[in-house]
């Protein structure tokens, strides 16, 4: 059977299985002696141990099945559960989902997993581990053993043969000081001395890796060499920058004795799989008809062609109207219905539920509030929200960051909590909803909250704004500045929370993706980050303008209204136009201006005005003329039209003609 083509489900499947051990871990650990839960847990890591086995990633399945067991002993009461025994669990849960991990990235999935089979043979024995004991085993012990597991068969012909003919097989580690600046360099260097010496037969990790710098400060190398043990370490210990070199005699007859008890319970576990899921066949079966597997790429793909389709369909639309022949105009109609229909079907292909972000959550929160000795609730609502994919793969690191600062900074310790007369433990909600055509993400807290002194000394001392702005501004504007580059230093001792550190990285990528982030707080009560993003970022609706001969897109999600102003009703603010809106100061800015847009000035005693809002903040663009609501598809610039400022991108109209799709955003800044 060609495995191949099945390596692609058993990721996806794999990844599932390791989610579900993670959401049901932590609702054992609230209930111990939920037996229902165990079973939930063993059910998955018996068919995760199966697909392993049957795929022939045996590390997987040694780990899973000595899981299982600790699993299976709880089921039956002969162990009783407790926090230590969970953390061990966890631990293997990480390491299996590692291991996964690494089967992604194109690896075999091996990973050195001895002392953390032997914890678990231990806790199924009776015997009292705790999962730190072995955390600190592992590291000592993997270096040396991890290399070894990953020998092929031809590399072990090899180092074989070269025994025979007099060289030596060593395992060298190196570990790089933690200074160390240019890793990659300080690795090349590492290797052109061993190529002098010997051979390199294999590297962990990959030599690819180490050129990428994807390690930590160790890597290993199998080396085939005349030279002593003395010799090799005094000649890597020459380059600069080298904290350890210890270099270890490889015993062939250990491995072969591993690799032949490898291939056994390989067969024991497959053939265990077999039998056990012999009843089941006919129920997956059913499941799975029901639902396909798509590549992402393949989504993309189709969008790119509807999308193709949509501006055919504006030039259709243009050409019945033009042309005014009935018959025409309802065929045309009747296309643009359908395709409105299939526009639809698509888009929601491409929409997952937020839930892919949100579930790695609860076991980070888990983590730190044990690492920060903190009592956090976490309460996670609208996980079924919907996001097109692209928005979603780029949503979780700035959501991970306000999830790390509101636990590290904003709630504090079961101690202060008591002290302000709170509840020891604090709540971090995570809500996600639906509203037009915007998803919004909420994280709020009942921790600190924001100190507004505080954060405007700190913004004067950084230069940020003056004393006579500070006394202007409003306390969203002032919670805004945290947000400012300014805020980004490594001052993390700062007594505004901590909040500032890094949340400017946060803002700009949820802006690139046409959202913005807004801040409200109450000192003393706690603190909430509203996010907002845009269902999709292919095709959007904008309102067609016109400057001279020149076309503009605004989005209509950064709209608020259009409007036609005297220019008697416009006055000057700091030697700029304003206008009066509803009562607020709305400063006009002139595309035409903006942009550069060649031709003269219309006399006329209007202008038409485009109100765009970005939070608190608004904006007046004076157009030539409205041309109407439309729906584009979004297209880049291209390489060679990076950062043009207020630009967001181009769109194709229904006549042929090129329309710049405007950064409101940048605008308003």
């Amino acid at each position: 059977m060609e495995m191949n083509e099945y390596l692609d489900v058993f990721i996806e499947e794999s990844k599932e299985h390791i989610q579900a051990l993670n959401e049901h871990l932590l609702e054992l650990e609230k209930e111990p002696s939920n037996l229902t839960i165990v079973s939930e847990i063993f059910r998955s890591a018996h068919t995760l141990k199966g697909m392993s086995a049957t795929m022939g990633f045996q590390d997987l399945a040694d780990l899973t099945h000595k899981m299982e067991n600790v699993l299976d002993a709880v089921r039956h009461h002969k162990i009783t559960l407790n926090s230590d025994i969970i953390d061990v669990v966890f631990n293997a849960v990480d390491v299996l989902e590692s291991m996964v991990l690494d089967i992604t990235d194109g690896g075999e999935g091996k990973q050195d997993v001895t002392n953390l089979v032997n914890q678990l043979q231990a806790i199924e024995a009776g015997e009292v581990v705790t999962a730190n004991e072995e955390a600190a085993v592992t590291v000592n012990q993997s270096a040396s053993v991890q290399i070894e597991q990953q020998l092929d068969q031809f590399e072990l012909t090899v180092l074989q043969q070269s025994q025979e003919k007099g060289f030596a097989n060593y395992q060298v580690t190196v570990r790089l000081q933690e200074s160390c600046l240019l890793k990659a360099a300080r690795v090349y260097m590492v290797f052109e001395i061993l190529e002098k010496i010997g051979e390199v037969i294999k590297s962990t990790p990959s030599v690819t890796e180490l050129e990428d710098e994807q390690f930590e400060y160790d890597f290993n190398v199998i080396l085939v060499t005349k030279d002593t043990p003395d010799m090799i370490k005094q000649k890597i210990m020459k380059v600069s920058e080298i904290e350890e070199v210890v270099v270890a005699e490889l015993s062939l007859d250990n491995i072969s004795e591993q690799n032949e008890y490898t291939q056994t319970q390989s067969n024991a576990v497959q053939q265990d799989n077999s039998e056990a899921n012999s009843g089941k066949e006919t129920t997956k079966s059913q499941v799975s008809n029901r639902t396909i597997r798509v590549n992402i790429e393949r989504l993309d793909a189709l969008m790119n062609l509807f999308e193709e389709l949509v501006i055919d369909r504006g030039r259709l639309e243009q050409i019945a109207s033009s042309l005014r022949d009935a018959e025409l105009q309802e065929t045309v109609e009747h296309m643009s219905r359908i395709s409105g229909d299939l526009q639809n079907i698509i888009l929601n292909m491409r929409m997952v539920p937020i839930d892919q972000v949100f579930n790695r959550f609860p076991r980070m929160v888990r983590q730190l509030t044990k690492d920060l000795n903190k009592k956090v609730d976490l309460q996670i609502y609208g996980a079924e929200t919907e996001l097109d994919r692209t928005v979603i793969d780029e949503i979780g690191d700035p959501l991970v960051h306000l999830i790390r600062n509101a636990l590290d900074h904003g709630i504090e310790t079961p101690e202060v909590r008591k002290q302000k007369g709170k509840p020891e433990e604090g709540i971090l909600k995570l809500n996600a909803y639906h509203s037009g055509n915007h998803v919004f993400i909420e994280i709020s807290d009942n921790g600190a909250g924001i100190d507004r002194e505080k954060v405007i000394t700190k913004a004067i001392s950084n230069g940020i704004i003056t004393r006579e702005q500070a006394n202007g501004y409003t306390d969203k504007q002032v919670y805004q500045l945290i947000m400012e580059s300014g805020f980004s230093t490594a001052d993390k001792i700062s007594d505004i929370s901590g909040r500032g550190v890094g949340l400017d990285v946060v803002k700009n990528t949820i802006e690139s993706l046409g959202g913005n982030i807004s801040i409200n707080s109450s000192f003393n009560e706690g603190s909430t980050f509203l996010i907002q993003l845009p269902l999709t970022l292919s095709i959007i609706s904008v309102m067609l303008t016109e400057v001279q001969n020149e076309k503009y897109a605004i989005p209509l999600s950064s709209i608020i209204e259009t409007a036609i102003v005297h220019k008697k009703d416009i006055m000057h603010a700091h030697n700029k136009q304003v206008i009066d809106f509803r009562g607020k100061v709305v400063p006009l800015v002139s595309l035409k201006e903006v942009f550069e847009v060649p031709g003269d000035v219309e006399e006329d005693d209007y202008y038409s005005v485009v109100i765009i809002r970005q939070g608190e903040k608004m904006a007046g663009l004076i157009v030539d003329t409205f041309i109407g609501q439309q729906e584009v598809v979004l297209k880049s610039l291209g390489n060679y039209l990076t950062d043009i400022f207020a630009i967001s991108g181009a769109t194709i109209l229904g006549d042929g003609q090129v329309a710049l799709i405007v950064d409101t955003n940048a605008l308003i800044k």
